[in-house]
């Protein structure tokens, strides 16, 4: 799967022109993650369609650039300490991660994006046997 990272500006209504942008041309966000940095906003977002959902935010108000890298994704079962196991392992093997966050939540289990830095997304795919 792939993460879109998009750099805006930082104003009211930067999240409402991400949204518009793609819901604007049919593409559902699967997962979104949104924080300020450096007087930027910044987005995480996963897609149904990763090449038109660049293509649409290009076109964005406000939007200052945008990388697409891969993430994995993967459930685990949904219970206190579940994701302290998961990053332990990782952590056990050097890999070293730039994001992660919820996809869904289901009584039984919980899907987690995983976006290792790109050197180490390898590690993860084996560790993850993906």
């Amino acid at each position: 799967m792939k993460e879109l990272s998009i750099v805006t500006d930082n104003r009211i209504g930067t999240l409402a022109n991400v949204a518009e942008a793609l819901g604007g041309v049919g593409i559902n966000i699967e997962a979104i993650a949104a924080y300020e940095q450096g007087g930027r906003a910044v987005f995480r977002v996963l897609t149904n369609d990763s090449t038109s959902a660049r293509k649409a935010l290009e076109k964005a108000p406000g939007v200052k650039g945008i990388v697409v890298s891969d993430v994995v994704v993967t459930k685990m079962t949904n219970r206190p300490g579940e994701l302290g196991k998961l990053t332990r392992k990782m952590a056990n093997r050097g890999i070293d991660l730039e994001s992660v966050y919820i996809v869904s939540k289901k009584e039984d289990y919980t899907e987690v994006a995983v976006k290792p830095i790109e050197e180490h997304l390898l590690k993860v795919q084996e560790l993850l046997k993906v």
